[in-house]
């Protein structure tokens, strides 16, 4: 019997199989899928959020001239954006979890039971792995992890992107450009639709990874609609495709409900629903509190005789606690506030985000701050965006004002 067992072998189940390993605790993997399987997405990161773990080693790229497009000039943005080196951080979790013994299991879940010592984890082919604390790292749609019933519709960011070479470049050589909400190249009508916005970064040798990007939508916006928009965008700088070396769909959900913080398995990544609700950031959080979580975890199994419901307790705590439940419902109603936004009110939302002092539009994104820190950043652009921006905001807490609720009791 193990310690802990993790379901599913990407980067939330690697990461966190990895930290429980360093604390000595006998742990085992549950996968559908070779956990040495390259990852298909990338992954971006600002730079000082790696330097803070001292993971810099893991940027495969780095830039220090990032900017954003919100219908003017380029707005600067003077902190240095990343791409993670997907193979040497998969790798060095892999040997991680090698020089701990973490052995990986390949299967897929059929169910789990739990005792008064014990979880039992049954997969489709009928075998049987017992732990003392079930972990679901299985992704938005989690094998064992329950939430509450959805009642309202889900809005999901989508992404359709391209790496290779261009007959011209199509950003600034050297730059990365974070946000390009420019709709220039669009027919007039099609404006009036949700807005999307170019992600794009010069990664060397003349290639170019550039991607349309929708941040929220409820349904997602399809990938023949963000293809589409990303050649026109194209097309209308008078740049095309002559090269392409790798095609990206990106696709998950932005406010899934929090799980059940009552059931026996724990949920990490986005089994956990993690993903910051108002930018689709997860991987910073996963690397920030994953060593918390095992930490938790650790202590709580040195008892004996715990129980996985009492571990579980514990481990949902450390990942969900009070403040963290508030700043979530406040980043929630942040989501439903751009969701609602034609395109010139989210350039003026996002050009006075921007213009905040930089330890604030930072701590937003990366959720490092506390609760009445982020209220004050947001008072502070309250007062500084534009009229339209204003009455949006004063609408939504009339009609998200339960979100709003639960950050003072959620």
């Amino acid at each position: 019997m193990s310690d802990v067992l993790v379901i599913g072998a990407g980067p939330a189940g690697l990461s966190l199989a990895a930290a429980l390993g360093q604390r000595g605790l006998k742990v085992a993997g549950l996968t559908a899928t070779d956990p040495a399987k390259p990852w298909p997405n990338t992954y971006g990161i600002w730079a000082d959020e790696l330097e803070a773990l001292g993971m810099s080693e893991f940027l495969g790229h780095r830039w220090q001239n990032t900017v954003a497009h919100m219908g003017q000039g380029p707005l600067p943005l003077r902190r240095d954006y990343g791409l993670i080196d997907r193979e040497k951080l998969q790798g060095h979790w892999l040997s991680q979890s090698q020089g701990h013994g973490i052995v990986w299991h390949h299967g897929k879940v059929a169910g789990v039971s739990h005792s008064s010592r014990r979880s039992e984890v049954t997969d489709k082919s009928g075998k049987t792995y017992s732990a003392r604390l079930v972990i679901d790292a299985s992704g938005h749609n989690p094998a064992l992890v329950k939430r509450p019933v959805v009642t309202k519709p889900i809005a999901y960011q989508a992404a359709y992107g391209i790496v290779g070479r261009f007959s011209a470049p199509p950003i600034s050589p050297g730059q990365m450009v974070l946000m390009d909400y420019r709709d220039d190249y669009l027919p007039a009508p099609e404006r009036a639709l949700p807005p999307t916005f170019l992600y794009a970064m010069d990664l060397g040798d003349d290639v170019y990874f550039i991607e349309e990007t929708s941040l929220a939508h409820a349904p997602a916006i399809g990938f023949d609609t963000l293809e589409r928009r990303l050649h026109q965008r194209l097309a209308h700088r008078g740049v095309t495709v002559t090269d392409t070396f790798h095609t990206e769909r990106c696709l998950f959900p932005m406010n899934m409900p929090i799980p059940d913080l009552n059931q026996s398995v724990v949920g990490f990544g986005g089994a956990a629903s993690m993903v910051h609700p108002a930018t689709g950031y997860m991987l910073g959080a996963m690397l920030r509190r994953g060593p918390d979580l095992a930490r938790a975890i650790a202590l709580a199994l040195e008892a004996p005789n715990t129980s996985p419901e009492q571990v579980a307790q514990t481990a949902w705590q450390a990942l969900w606690p009070v403040e963290r439940l508030r700043k979530h419902y406040l980043y929630t109603f942040g989501l439903e506030n751009l969701m609602a936004f034609d395109t010139r009110n989210l350039q003026q939302f996002l050009t006075a985000f921007f213009e905040l002092d930089k330890p604030q539009w930072s701590g937003f994104l990366a959720d490092t701050m506390a609760l009445p820190e982020i209220v004050q950043a947001m008072l502070g652009l309250f007062g500084q965006t534009s009229n339209s921006v204003r009455w949006g905001l004063m609408s939504s807490v009339v009609s998200h004002g339960n979100l709003l609720r639960r950050t003072l009791t959620p």
